[in-house]
């Protein structure tokens, strides 16, 4: 199910690099969070582990090295280097599971931990389908479907990216897709999250940070300082490229207060990935004007469940306003007729260097995605003074 180390987002290469660089002693621990409470068949969990086994064997090969030094200037050698070295640990995973409720946790080191995640939850959901046997739309139709996707993002005019690794169908259905959108979306797919394919299809592999590099800081530095030094930090690695900051690890309120005018000129724009897109839209356009910035020369990425439907109003309500681009996730690489896994993988501590464990939580714009224990989200909460 994963045949390379590639095949993963590419938020995470870049993340890891600045953890490297930045944290090289801070540990974690992520947990597998089942939004659904989706119910895993007998023996799932016995299947899951031998996937994970098989990804101790996976390495950098010399083609996938060259290739992410000569595609990806920003990414020194000496990374190169380490990932040329790097093998991923079963032993930093623990699954179980009781009654059809599957468990996922992973400790360790962050620049060693921070690689599982994505590939986790594609194994996850490629196996649960296969183990479930449910009908689905065969090859043909699913390509078409990709198709008449790319044709009407074509015809929006939009830039449409797949970001939809995590809970994909399969890595095969997940080819097929990204395979026909490059043919088929002449002007509008701009690449994929997906590295691998990326390097398959010579498209650009295309992320900046998570949720994950935000929650961190603010075990290290507090809430306060969370997103002002979480993209301190990002531009005195990167100096400018992968411009594009996450706003709602802790609200989009809490981000603009501190997006101030140094950071709004330093990053090309802002991703959108929980609440209404629309009313972000105008927070986002007006804090801009607020700087004295045009809008249009910066840029809001939207991907939070996106399908084309969401894109054209999206597209048609922030025409002439701002640059817009869409990063489409399950609805691109599980769209085959089955009901895809609601599924993710959040960092729940974190241990910074000389510190203690520390609870981490994500306060999004949406009730549903909000991950940590509830003291620990009334902590951020009094000090951030949200209601």
């Amino acid at each position: 199910m994963i045949i390379s180390i590639l095949d993963n987002d590419f938020y995470k290469f870049t993340m890891q690099n600045a953890v490297i660089s930045l944290f090289p002693k801070a540990k974690v621990k992520y947990e597998f969070i089942n939004r659904d409470n989706t119910k895993f068949p007998d023996g799932f969990d016995i299947e899951l582990k031998t996937y994970i086994n098989n990804m101790g064997k996976l390495s950098l090969t010399q083609s996938e090295q060259e290739y992410l030094a000569d595609k990806y200037y920003f990414l020194p050698p000496t990374y190169l280097d380490f990932l040329n070295g790097y093998r991923y640990n079963p032993d930093e995973v623990d699954v179980s599971m009781r009654n059809g409720e599957l468990k996922i946790s992973v400790e360790g080191y962050w620049y060693r931990t921070i690689l599982w995640e994505v590939p986790l939850l594609a194994i996850v959901s490629e196996l649960y389908f296969i183990k479930t046997r449910q009908k689905t739309l065969n090859k043909n139709e699913i390509a078409d479907i990709a198709r008449q996707k790319a044709r009407r993002f074509d015809k929006l005019g939009v830039r449409v990216a797949d970001f939809g690794t995590r809970r994909r169908f399969s890595l095969d259905n997940h080819d097929l897709v990204v395979k026909e959108m490059s043919k088929y979306g002449k002007t509008s797919f701009t690449g994929t999250s997906n590295v691998f394919l990326a390097k398959k299809y010579n498209i650009s592999a295309i992320g900046t940070h998570a949720h994950e590099w935000f929650m961190f800081h603010s075990a290290k530095y507090g809430y306060t300082m969370a997103n002002k030094l979480s993209l301190e930090h990002w531009s005195d690695i990167y100096r400018g490229d992968l411009g594009i900051a996450l706003s709602d690890t802790f609200t989009s309120d809490v981000f603009f207060n501190a997006f101030d005018t140094k950071l709004a000129k330093l990053f090309d724009g802002v991703r959108q990935d929980s609440g209404n897109p629309l009313e972000f839209a105008d927070k986002t356009i007006n804090h801009y004007k607020k700087l004295n910035i045009n809008p249009l020369s910066k840029t809001i990425i939207f991907s939070d469940s996106l399908n084309p439907d969401k894109v054209e109003e999206i597209t048609n309500y922030c025409k002439d306003r701002i640059k817009i681009s869409f990063g489409i996730g399950t609805n691109l690489t599980n769209d085959v007729g089955v009901r895809p896994l609601n599924i993710v993988i959040k960092m729940t501590a974190a241990k910074p260097e000389g510190q203690k464990w520390f609870n981490t939580i994500k306060l999004s714009d949406d009730l549903g995605k909000i991950t940590g224990e509830n003291s620990t989200i009334k902590l951020c909460k009094d000090v951030l003074g949200i209601t």
